[in-house]
Formats: structure tokens, C-alpha cells, sequence
């Protein structure tokens, strides 16, 4: 990774941005894509884009989410301390002890999570349990009410984990909000790639970074049905289950290091996942496999719905510890991702069209 796109990359990751609340976020992204793309724009709810203009008419769209999850302030009491509820799936039982960035009307505000020292909260059977969320309490210093209202806080106001990008030996990247802060490095990389290109796409690039994934993707669904896409690649995370404790038979086996997966099944179309496969086999990207028997859980479920149907796939970042504040990936599967996309964009010709009929035989 390259000084620059590795500052860049940061950037996004160290920039707040939880769900309802991305454009701090959706600012750095679009500063950085601004100068590969044609077009930016950004719809009313934040949604942001960037176009590429192709040969045809048609529209290749990438998407991932720029939304982390977080904290909400639900109350504040008579002392001064704040109650929280979730934003997205934050995980109550990591969040005693953490320090968070609460964001204010007059800025950051910085606070901790307290965490009762284990001697006062020990029971007679040692069975503690994990805290619920509305156990967890925060200290922004503040001994009332009042203090608290003149650092700018009320109750509504978003937080999210102080805890930033660091990475580990052999190209493990770790950082809070890589879900999926990630996925808008990733097709920013390969808008950068396509544009720099020594021929002009068939297919119009649309670069798309949506708001809110991690309550329903409606995001998604608002700038889908506005962009109309004639097929679309989704990037995400995915478990991997290459960590102690998980079992392969309930979980699927996805390693770290292994390649982006790619998801078969429900959202993702035929058509569209065997020309992924067959332009990974060509390139000799590593690909791993996933089910889907249901949904995905991503904004692909969302946007293959839209209008009369969109061709989708989900392809998916490896990533151990998600929802966390060690969220981690592997460099090599982020590179890997860029070329993967980067070659789907660029073999379109215009007469692709990934629309099924009825003489058609699939495996």
C-alpha cells in the first residue's frame, strides 16, 4: 500500500461517522475520490457517489456503507453521567472501560465508559455477567446536568470508540470501524483504477458510499432506486472463522489472508458471481466461498430488490473480530479485492447483459 492511500485509508478510519451521523465521514471519501471521478453528488439523507462516464449507457455500480456503529445518549442523570443505547450492534459486554469521542454540538467531546473495579462487583458464585446496555454509564467529567449541557451534550447526541488504525505483523490491519469503512477504501481504489485506465469503461462507473447499512440498509435503497444501476457489486465484510473456538460446520470456513469471498445464493445472481469466479481463475485472484440460504446481511439484499431487479453479487472482505474495537484484515485481501472489482469493471463491453432467459443453463 502506497503512503498516500495508506493516509488516506486512515483518514476514513479515524474520522467518526456512526449510523445516522456520516458525514464527517462521507466528507473525507468524497475529497479523496473527487479528483478520479467525473461527478460527485449526495442525496438528501448523505448517500454520496461518484460517476465515471462509460462508452455505453449502462451503469456499473459499486457499493459498500460508510456507517460504524456506535453509542446514542439516552439520558443524562442527576450526577451527571450518561446512559447509552446502541447504535447499529455495538457489543455491550466489550464496552466497560472504553474510552469514546461523544460528538457534540460544540465539537468532540471526549468520555469513558466506567468500569466498576472487579473487587466491588464480584458475586458470592463468581456467574458476573455481561453488562446490558443500559447498565453502562459514562463520565465526561461532569458532577450534574448542567456541566454537562455547557461541554455541549444533550441526550441524542452519537458516540463512537476512540480506538484507530494500528497494524500488526504480517500485513494485519486492525482498527474500529472497518466495517465498513473499509469497503469505501476498496471501490475508491478501484474508481482510482478505472480512471487511470488506458481505455474509457464500456460501462459508467457509479462509486457508491450509503448511509445507514447497520439498521437496514436505507441507504441503499433510497440511492439504488435514484441511480438505477444495470448491475451491481456490493463490498463488505464477512466473518473469518479462522479464530479459536469457531467451528467451520456452523460458521462456513473463511480464512484470513485466503482472498475476498464471494457469496452464492438469494441476492447474489448466477450470472454475475460466474463472471467474478471466471475473472478470479483468469487473474489467479484467491476467492473464497460463501452461502447464502437466506439473505446476506448486507446492502445487497436491498438493492437487488430495486426497480424491476438489479443483477447483484456480494463479494467480502475477511475479517476477524467484527464489531469490535480489533477489528482486523489482511493488506494482501484488500488488494486482492481492488484488482477483483477493478477487472469486472474493465471487461464489460457493451453488449454485457447479465438479465437471465429462459434458454440458459447455470451451475
Amino acid at each position: 500500500m502506497k503512503k498516500e492511500d495508506r493516509e488516506f485509508l486512515y483518514r476514513l478510519l479515524e474520522t467518526p461517522s456512526p449510523t445516522g451521523f456520516e458525514m464527517p465521514g462521507q466528507k473525507v471519501w468524497a475529497d479523496w475520490i473527487a479528483s478520479h471521478a467525473a461527478e460527485l453528488a449526495c442525496d438528501a439523507y448523505g448517500s454520496t457517489w461518484a460517476t465515471l462516464p462509460g462508452r455505453s449507457g449502462r451503469i456499473v455500480m459499486l457499493e459498500a456503507h460508510a456507517d460504524e456503529i456506535g453509542y446514542m445518549i439516552k439520558h443524562i442523570d442527576e450526577h451527571g453521567f450518561l446512559r447509552l443505547d446502541r447504535v447499529g450492534g455495538s457489543d455491550a459486554a466489550t464496552a466497560r472501560g472504553r474510552r469514546l469521542s461523544i460528538l457534540g454540538d460544540r465539537g468532540i467531546v471526549p468520555g469513558i465508559i466506567g468500569n466498576t473495579a472487579i473487587h466491588l462487583r464480584r458475586d458470592d458464585q463468581g456467574s458476573e455477567k455481561a453488562p446490558a446496555v443500559h447498565d453502562l454509564w459514562v463520565d465526561v467529567g461532569a458532577s450534574n446536568p448542567a456541566e454537562v449541557a455547557k461541554m455541549g451534550i444533550r441526550v441524542g447526541h452519537p458516540a463512537v470508540y476512540q480506538d484507530g488504525p494500528m497494524e500488526l505483523s504480517n500485513k494485519r490491519l486492525v482498527s474500529r470501524a472497518l466495517d465498513n469503512r473499509i469497503g469505501g477504501y476498496i471501490i475508491a481504489q478501484v474508481m482510482k483504477r478505472v480512471a487511470g485506465a488506458k481505455k474509457k469503461p464500456a460501462y459508467t462507473l457509479v462509486c457508491l458510499n450509503a448511509i445507514q447499512e447497520e439498521i437496514g440498509g436505507h441507504g441503499a435503497v433510497m440511492a439504488s432506486y435514484r441511480l438505477k444501476p444495470d448491475v451491481c457489486i456490493c463490498l463488505d465484510v464477512t466473518h473469518a472463522t479462522d479464530t479459536p473456538g469457531l467451528e467451520a460446520a456452523k460458521h462456513g470456513s473463511v480464512k484470513l489472508g485466503g482472498g475476498p469471498s464471494l457469496t452464492h445464493g438469494t441476492a447474489n445472481h448466477p450470472r454475475v458471481v460466474k463472471r467474478l469466479m471466471e475473472l478470479a481463475a483468469a487473474a489467479k485472484i484467491p476467492l473464497q466461498h460463501e452461502a447464502s440460504s437466506r439473505f446476506t446481511g448486507t446492502d445487497t439484499d436491498k438493492i437487488f430488490q430495486s426497480r424491476q431487479g438489479v443483477p447483484c453479487a456480494l463479494v467480502s472482505l475477511p475479517l476477524r473480530c467484527m464489531h469490535s474495537v480489533v477489528e482486523t484484515a489482511h493488506l494482501d485481501d484488500i488488494q486482492h479485492s481492488i484488482s477483483l472489482l477493478s477487472a469486472f469493471v474493465l471487461g464489460l463491453s457493451e453488449k454485457d447483459s447479465f438479465d437471465q432467459t429462459l434458454d440458459q443453463t447455470l451451475v
